[in-house]
C-alpha cells in the first residue's frame, strides 16, 4: 500500500531524503511525482535533492531513484578493465571472413584461442603479434566502449545460464545507469589488448582518445575514472607518460583490485603453469591452463605484474623448489628458494625446452628475457609515477580471501629432477590475505596520498559487483547522501574487520 506525501506549500524544497527515512515506498511513481511537483513550480534542485537512495536493501539491490534526464550535474565516468576483462576479436586482414569473438568465449574456446590468440613477442616493435598472420586482434568500440567490458562473452546462452565469471562490468554498468548516468554522454568504457604493455603506444594513445572524447561529449566536464586490477597499473603508465593530458582531462581516479607491487602467487605460477580463467564445471568449455600458459610467456603485461623486487614486503615472496640431485650414483633432495630477484634464473631454467606445435611447425617458447628487460622498465616507471596535484584519488582492495604468495614445486618425497618438469606441475601455495588474485599489501600499496582507501571482502573479479564497493563508489563521486553507518570517513576502511 503506497504511503501518500503531502506536498510542501513553500518554495524551499523539503529533503526527500528526510521524507524516506519515515516512509516506505512500494512505487518508484511516488517519488517521481513528487519530483515533478519541484519542476512544476520551477523550483532549481541541487544533485542531492534529484538523486536520493532509499536507505535498505530492496530485493537484494541498492535502488538509485532520480531524475535520470537531467544528467547535467554528473561528471562523466570512464571504466577502464584489466587483464583478461576485454573483448578480444579476430579480424580477418581481406576484405573475406568473419570477424570472430576469440576471448572470451565458452563454447569452442580452446580451439580458437590457440588458432587466434597465441603470439610472438616482436622485440623491435614491443608488440606481440599474433601467429595467425590472416587476422588482426582488435577490441570491439560497440556501445561507447561498453559493450567489450560487460559481459565478456555475451552469447545468447551464457546470458540464459548467467555465467557470473564473464559479467565483468555489467552490474557495475547498470548501477550508474540506474543512477542517472548516460551512456555516449556520461558513461564511458575502455577495453584494450590486454596481451600488451601497460605503456604501449596502443594503450595509451586509446585511453588519452577516451578521455578526451569523455570530456568533450559532456560539456566540459573532468572525467572520473574507475579502474579495475591490471587497469590501475595501466593509468599509472598514463600519468608517468602524459601528466599533463591527466591533469587536463581528470577529476577523481577509483582504482579496484589493483596489484601496484605485483601478484606474486598467482603471476610467479601463470609463467611456469599457466592460467585457469574460469573455475568449476564452465572451466571444462574455456581455454585450457596450458594453452593459456603458451600465450602468457610471451605477453609483456604479464611480467609486468612480476612481484616488485623494490618493494618492502613484510615478507619477501618466494618461489620453492624440491629438487632432487644426483651425484655419484646417490640421490639427495634439497630445497630451493628464489627470492623475486632470483626467480628469473629459475624462469629461465624451467622453460628451457617450453614449446608449442603451430601450422605444423614447432616453435620455441622460452623465458623471455626481452620482455622481462622491457618490464623492468615498465617497474621503474611504475616506481616513481606521483600523482598531479588536484586530483582525488581513492582505492579498494579485496580483503578476506585466501591469496597466493608463495609457490612450491615439488615435495620432499617427490622432488622435481629437472626444472622444466615444473611447466607440468601443480602448485602448492602458501597464502595470505587478499582477493584471492592479489594480496591485500600489494593492493595497499599504491604510493598516493589517497583521500581513502576501502579493504572490502571480496573476491578479485566479484568485487566488480559488490553491493559495498557500489555503495562506496556513490559516496566517492558524490551521488549519495554519506549518512550511511556502513561508511566510515577514515583513511583506510577495513570493511568487515573486527
Amino acid at each position: 500500500m503506497l504511503a501518500l506525501l503531502p506536498l510542501p506549500s513553500s518554495n524551499r524544497p523539503r529533503p526527500v531524503v528526510d521524507l524516506l527515512k519515515r516512509t516506505t515506498w512500494d512505487s518508484i511513481a511516488v517519488l517521481q511525482s513528487y519530483l515533478s511537483h519541484y519542476k512544476s513550480n520551477s523550483l532549481k534542485l541541487t544533485t542531492t535533492q534529484k538523486t536520493c537512495y532509499i536507505k535498505k536493501m530492496v530485493g537484494g539491490k541498492w535502488w538509485c531513484f532520480g531524475d535520470r534526464d537531467d544528467v547535467g550535474d554528473l561528471d562523466p565516468i570512464l571504466l577502464v578493465s584489466g587483464v583478461g576483462g576485454t573483448i578480444l576479436n579476430s579480424k580477418p586482414k581481406s576484405w573475406f571472413g568473419v570477424t570472430t569473438r576469440v576471448w572470451v568465449r565458452i563454447l569452442l574456446a580452446d580451439l580458437e584461442f590457440r588458432k587466434r590468440v597465441w603470439s610472438l613477442y616482436n622485440p623491435d616493435t614491443g608488440y606481440a603479434e599474433a601467429l595467425d598472420d590472416s587476422s588482426d586482434i582488435v577490441v570491439p568500440q560497440d556501445d561507447h566502449g561498453l559493450y567489450a567490458i560487460d559481459i565478456l562473452d555475451p552469447s545468447f546462452w551464457i546470458k540464459c545460464l548467467h555465467v557470473t565469471d564473464v559479467y565483468h562490468f555489467h552490474d557495475m554498468i547498470d548501477m550508474l545507469v540506474k543512477c542517472g548516468y548516460k551512456k555516449g554522454t556520461t558513461l564511458f568504457g575502455f577495453g584494450y589488448d590486454f596481451r600488451q604493455s601497460n605503456r604501449i603506444d596502443q594503450a595509451m594513445d586509446g585511453l588519452k582518445e577516451k578521455l578526451e572524447t569523455a570530456y568533450k561529449t559532456s560539456g566540459g566536464r573532468k572525467v572520473n575514472l574507475i579502474s579495475h586490477s591490471m587497469g590501475g597499473l595501466l593509468v599509472s603508465c598514463f600519468i608517468s607518460l602524459h601528466s599533463d593530458v591527466f591533469s587536463k582531462y581528470v577529476k577523481k581516479w577509483i582504482t579496484i583490485a589493483t596489484p601496484f607491487q605485483g601478484a606474486p602467487g598467482c603471476i610467479n605460477d601463470s609463467l611456469l603453469t599457466g592460467l585457469q580463467f574460469v573455475e568449476g564445471l564452465e572451466s571444462y568449455f574455456f581455454v585450457s591452463r596450458w594453452s593459456m600458459h603458451q600465450l602468457l610467456v610471451e605477453c609483456p603485461s604479464i611480467y609486468e605484474m612480476l612481484p616488485n623486487p623494490e618493494f618492502k614486503w613484510k615478507k619477501q615472496p618466494e618461489i620453492v623448489v624440491w629438487r632432487n640431485y644426483s651425484e655419484n650414483g646417490e640421490d639427495s633432495v634439497k630445497l630451493e628458494t628464489y627470492d623475486p630477484s632470483g626467480s628469473v634464473k629459475l624462469f629461465v631454467e624451467a622453460l628451457k625446452d617450453n614449446e608449442l606445435e603451430y601450422n605444423k611447425k614447432t616453435i620455441p617458447l622460452p623465458f623471455n628475457s626481452s620482455i622481462y628487460e622491457w618490464a623492468s622498465t615498465t617497474r621503474k616507471m611504475l616506481n616513481s609515477v606521483q600523482l598531479p596535484e588536484g586530483i582525488a584519488f581513492y582505492n579498494i582492495y579485496g580483503t578476506s580471501m585466501e591469496t597466493p604468495f608463495d609457490v612450491c614445486y615439488g615435495s620432499e618425497t617427490d622432488p622435481i629432477k629437472d626444472p622444466s618438469e615444473i611447466c607440468h606441475t601443480l602448485p602448492e601455495y602458501s597464502y595470505v590475505d587478499g582477493d584471492g588474485t592479489v594480496p591485500a599489501e600489494s593492493a595497499m600499496a599504491d604510493g598516493f596520498a589517497a583521500i581513502e582507501r576501502a579493504g572490502i571482502p571480496g573476491a578479485h573479479r566479484a568485487l566488480l559487483r559488490d553491493e559495498t564497493v557500489f555503495l562506496y563508489l556513490r559516496k566517492w563521486l558524490g551521488i549519495e547522501e554519506q549518512t550511511s553507518t556502513r561508511v566510515k570517513t577514515s583513511k583506510i576502511v577495513h570493511v568487515g574487520s573486527t
